[in-house]
């Protein structure tokens, strides 16, 4: 095969990876709208909305170290058509429920397979994308995410005017069977790891993990916190996560073949990297709270306070394939730093904000643009590079899984500090002054990243 002939089937191999984690991350933007939407058809309890996105996230949190492992042991190619034929069947289900319960069942599902799309899809960047691009293709794939954020709320506005609620989760179908059809013809398939027993029991034990942490972080009631961390409702899902650690800590280091190779954690790089995941994943979590925010400090509606997002939104898309490309020269530690910093920054004038409006807007280009340094890029790079092709998809699951746990992390604590404060607007100034501080602390300890030298002859040694 020659280069050129090589280079074309990368793009479109690129483009597959690009629509699938499109259609992933477009399922959490387009629910928003739908919302009034889906009420009239099935009665839902107002406090039982949150459950359409929080099942979803909560399955595609405990499926990742699955579809990972099984994606190094059965082939990239194999696990991404499962992951993406698995998502359809949910968008079934929802397009076609009438009942709650079975909304919720088909959200489920769709979080089970998109949990297989996206670090698989990373995974696959890894094994084809030769090291010098491989920072501007993870670019590409993360900015995805700024895109779907863009244009969910537009496209779900646009197809409501004309059809039900349904047709947002239809348009999944002939979207997955072409990435089907593409990923069969196209897509490599060979197997990166075979011949040992699969570790069934750590794969069940972190999934149930995962789950008791979420569901006990998601049941914590923010007007009472330490109250409510001693609940029945919040306890014993924090009891049974620290229970469950143990006995999954003892099994991998058993494991023929474990979920998780204990010994990636002896790098100093990759626990590095999984704690600036954590921080990364408490700072994206106050992109959450941002137009309640605004809508308290400006007084506007939540459409009008959403649409004010719009500068941190389209600093995200155009920042991450920035980013990706400057990690292919400056390498990681540069971009992660400046990353930390724009979002510190940031946050830190999210604290002080007033009336002012450009004031607002300028904040939130800052803030999009750190977040497009960290979002993706930077992270997985090192992850990929770290570790031999073989558990290329593993680590790429578990910075997925730290984020996510400092996604939950950073909605529970600034959710507490906004119901403590002496008016919603003290208590939001207060949050983001305090993660100002936090992510301050992640600056210093990524100073301790390898620098772009070193980092190449990491790469020129796998």
């Amino acid at each position: 095969m020659n280069s050129q002939t090589e280079k074309n089937k990368n793009t479109i191999i690129l483009i597959l990876l690009f629509i699938g984690v499109l259609m992933g991350a477009l399922d959490i933007s387009i629910v928003g709208p739908a919302i009034p939407s889906i009420e009239k058809t099935i009665r839902i309890e107002p406090r039982l909305l949150g459950w359409i996105f929080s099942i979803y996230v909560l399955f595609q949190l405990s499926g990742i170290p699955l579809f990972a492992k099984l994606s190094d042991r059965f082939g990239r190619r194999n696990i991404y058509i499962l992951s993406v034929s698995i998502f359809a069947v949910g968008s079934l289900i929802v397009a076609a429920s009438h009942d709650f319960t079975i909304l919720l069942v088909g959200r489920s599902i769709q979080g089970v397979g998109a949990s297989g799309i996206f670090p698989v899809a990373s995974a696959v960047i890894g094994d084809v994308i030769p090291p010098e691009k491989r920072g501007s293709a993870l670019g590409m794939i993360s900015a995805v995410f700024g895109l779907a954020f863009i244009i969910g709320p537009i496209l779900a506005g646009t197809l409501l005017a004309f059809f039900e609620w349904n047709v947002l989760f239809l348009i999944n179908i002939p979207v997955a069977i072409v990435l089907i059809i593409g990923s069969i013809r196209i897509l490599p398939s060979q197997r990166i790891e075979s011949g040992k027993k699969l570790d069934l029991a750590g794969i069940i034990i972190l999934g149930v993990l995962l789950t008791c942490f979420a569901l006990g972080v998601n049941n914590i009631e923010t007007g009472t916190f330490v109250e409510s961390l001693l609940s029945y409702s919040v306890l014993p899902y924090f009891s049974a996560s620290l229970i469950l650690l143990v006995l999954f800590l003892y099994i991998e280091k058993k494991a023929q073949s474990p979920i998780v190779k204990l010994s990636m954690f002896y790098s100093k790089q990759i626990n590095l990297v999984g704690l600036i995941a954590i921080g990364t994943g408490l700072f994206q979590s106050s992109i959450i709270f941002i137009p309640d925010f605004a809508v308290n400090l400006y007084g506007v509606n939540s459409s009008k306070a959403s649409f004010m997002l719009l500068p941190v939104v389209l600093a995200l898309a155009i920042g991450s394939p920035i980013a990706g490309k400057m990690l292919d020269k400056v390498g990681s530690r540069i971009i992660i730093i400046t990353g930390l910093l724009c979002s510190a920054i940031s946050i830190f004038s999210l604290s002080l904000t007033d009336t002012n409006i450009i004031h607002f807007y300028l904040t939130g280009v800052i803030l999009g643009f750190g977040t497009a340094m960290l979002m993706g890029p930077p992270l997985r790079y090192i992850m990929l590079n770290e570790v031999p092709p073989r558990d290329r998809a593993l680590t790429q699951g578990i910075l997925t899984v730290f984020i996510s746990i400092g996604q939950i992390l950073g909605s529970a604590v600034i959710g507490e500090m906004v119901a403590t404060g002496s008016t919603m607007i003290k208590g939001y100034q207060a949050a983001f002054f305090s993660l100002s501080f936090v992510m301050l602390l992640m600056t210093a300890f990524a100073f301790f990243l390898k620098n772009r030298q070193a980092e190449l002859e990491t790469i020129r040694s796998r």
